[in-house]
């Protein structure tokens, strides 16, 4: 089942989780057992992907506060939200990504007016040139945790599981973590209910999947460290998990242990066939970053470590529109004076 964004003023009822889309995801479920399996929909996002729900923030305020001029590193969804927003807002911004980022997201970006920097480089080599030239040039450093409105912005989404499933939070999330902000952001809102009398103490499993490519908060469980180590010549297909080193390693890293959840990383092959299969499956076109959620959880409920009779909620961060370039389709071409053109097929 696919849960959309949360409408404010829907009843408290599992019968609303469609704002948009109602899917369900029972075909990849019932082939563990599971009956209770969700996919969190953020592709419906404005510009595609959950990033607008921390760039929303995040503008908002800084405009409020007077501030003219930001600039963000970004892998390229982060970058086009950006750029929506101070377009709307009014405000110059500057976006520096990886020059292998995917087109969509460069082209995004220019079109609403961003100035936009490709980096020989990774992400981290793009956040160095913000920091370093920020000063001078007079930005406001809109990068992850640099500021503190894009993990407010982030933290609905844990407000809207806690709502769309009546206030029961679920047994277990799988998010897709590069940067992290979302899992940290979920984490708050959940203390947040407690203290006002929403929820109770129980907690879901946080379950970090990253590529096996660049899996820096994966290694760093194993290894029972606090904070993560760069991931040295970091590759993967989903960009959005092309991080090699977190800035808030160290609050994934606590999510994680504090709810007794894992890590887990997955190939790249892995991410494709499940593009292919989840939207084969249940219609859903996701990302890769929301594939390799499926596919740590085809790991995990193999294994045993989720069971059937948990509810279990899968996030995909985006839509898999913005990356179609990565699933090679075979197309049919028809010559339509020919009778027997079909006949071939």
């Amino acid at each position: 089942m696919a849960l959309p964004r949360a409408d404010a003023g829907a009843r408290r009822s599992e019968s609303r989780f469609a704002r948009g889309r109602h899917d369900p995801a029972a075909a990849r479920g019932r082939a563990y057992g599971f009956e209770r399996l969700f996919i969190k929909e953020e592709g419906l996002n404005p510009t595609g992907t959950f990033k607008a729900r921390g760039m929303s923030a995040a503008v908002s305020r800084a405009r409020e506060l007077g501030l003219r001029s930001f600039a963000a590193p970004s892998a390229g969804n982060a970058a086009a939200a950006l750029a929506a927003y101070g377009a709307k807002a009014g405000i110059e911004t500057w976006v520096f990504m990886p020059a292998d980022a995917p087109e969509i997201n460069k082209i995004e970006s220019a079109v609403c007016g961003a100035r936009v920097f490709l980096v020989e480089g990774l992400i981290s080599d793009a956040a160095k040139i913000v920091q370093q030239a920020g000063p001078k040039h007079g930005w406001f450093d809109l990068s992850t945790l640099k500021e503190p409105c894009r993990v407010e912005g982030k933290k609905t989404m844990g407000f809207e599981l806690a709502e769309q499933f009546d206030w029961q939070l679920p047994d277990a999330i799988i998010y897709p973590t590069g940067g992290g902000t979302g899992m940290i952001g979920m984490w708050k809102a959940f203390d947040e209910l407690e203290q006002l009398g929403w929820i109770g103490k129980e907690r879901p499993k946080m379950i970090s999947v990253q590529a096996a490519g660049c899996a820096p908060i994966v290694q760093a469980l194993q290894e029972g460290k606090a904070e993560s180590e760069s991931w040295k010549e970091a590759r993967t297909v989903a960009a959005g998990l092309r991080v090699p080193h977190p800035f808030a390693d160290y609050l994934i890293l606590r999510a994680i242990r504090e709810s007794g959840g894992t890590a887990i990383a997955v190939s790249d092959d892995e991410i494709l066939d499940c593009i292919r299969e989840v939207a084969r499956l249940e219609g859903l076109f996701v990302c890769p970053e929301g594939a390799a959620a499926v596919a740590a959880f085809k790991h995990l409920a193999a294994r045993g470590y989720l069971r059937p009779e948990q509810r279990v909620v899968l996030f995909n961060t985006g839509s898999g529109i913005k990356y179609a370039e990565l699933v090679k389709s075979q197309f049919y071409r028809l010559n339509p004076s020919d009778p027997n053109a079909l006949d071939a097929v």
